[in-house]
């Protein structure tokens, strides 16, 4: 890319339907707003309707031309994971771009999914993983289609593939548990785009961080279960961090950008990757082990119950 990517890069988007989790705030929210205003067609998912609602009274009120609408998707649900995809395959005959956002953050102890997974474990990877199948073949169909994957810089940091202990259930440790989902989400993306190029699904799946961007995420993981919630933050937080519109730089450039490629990881390139404009970061060595990513697959569909393509099919 020949100058710093900005908001202002995004190409038009007019015709492209696209498929946000975790978009009634945050990154979320703020990459389906640009996108609204670059006229795609975004279908907005939560599991707070309420919040839901707001967003779209939000994105209207700045954009009332915008094609926008809520949808309810619970990830910690396998269930409703299914019913969404079933519900958007009877309204939709294709799919332009999902981007796997939503997730959460080092809750102080453990939780469980309505499956019984750890809860991050269960909803920032399984969740997506479940939902990217369900939604393939709509997503082959698509214009160009795109699958982004929202990770973190906690992948390369206390990171690992837990497959003694996936679920955490000997010993809880809140950051590594995220990490762990990070990582697994990462090599996700990576393992995606391997296969659509063996087997012909034609999808461009690549991955993205928005360093250090001040969204809900840090206060809402850190404060379930508690009856008093707690401030984060630090005085240095202003130098280290950015806002979460410009945290959802990253994601928009790997969303939408013609110069984006697959099997690319997107992020700040400012302090120590934490903020600043967005362009190509690098991919930690765990995330690039295929064994353990062909591994972490298997048993992703074994936990899930869904079964992926195995061979060439037509679309």
């Amino acid at each position: 890319m020949s100058r710093p990517w900005s908001i202002q890069s995004i190409p038009p988007q007019r015709g492209r339907l696209a498929v946000i989790t975790g978009a009634t705030g945050g990154i979320g929210f703020e990459a389906a707003l640009a996108l609204a205003d670059a006229g795609a067609d975004v279908v907005l998912t939560g599991r707070d309707d309420a919040k839901g609602d707001a967003a779209l009274e939000r994105i209207r009120a700045l954009h009332p031309q915008a094609t926008i609408r809520y949808a309810h998707l619970d990830l910690a649900s396998l269930a409703s994971v299914s019913a969404f995809a079933d519900r958007f395959a009877q309204e939709h005959d294709a799919l332009d771009l999902l981007i796997n956002n939503g997730g959460v953050m080092v809750p102080p102890k453990r939780f469980t999914t309505a499956d019984g997974f750890e809860l991050q474990f269960g909803t920032n990877y399984l969740g997506h993983f479940a939902l990217t199948h369900h939604l393939l073949p709509l997503l082959r169909k698509g214009r160009k289609p795109r699958v982004v994957n929202v990770s973190s810089l906690a992948h390369r940091q206390m990171a690992a593939i837990h497959f003694d202990d996936l679920q955490w259930q000997r010993r809880y440790h809140p950051w590594q548990a995220y990490a762990q989902s990070k990582l697994a989400l990462l090599m996700f993306g990576l393992t995606l785009q391997r296969r659509s190029d063996a087997l012909g699904w034609g999808l461009m799946s690549n991955t993205c961080h928005p360093g250090y961007a001040r969204t809900g995420l840090q206060t809402s993981g850190p404060n379930l279960g508690k009856d008093k919630p707690q401030k984060f933050g630090s005085l240095l937080e202003p130098v280290l961090s950015q806002s979460a519109a410009e945290g959802a730089w990253p994601t928009l450039l790997a969303a939408t950008s013609p110069d984006a490629r697959g099997a690319t990881y997107y992020g700040p390139q400012g302090l120590f990757g934490l903020k600043g404009p967005p362009g190509v970061s690098s991919i930690g060595k765990r995330a690039r082990d295929q064994t353990v990513a062909e591994r972490l697959w298997e048993v992703s569909e074994q936990l899930t119950g869904v079964r992926w393509p195995a061979a060439r099919e037509a679309a």
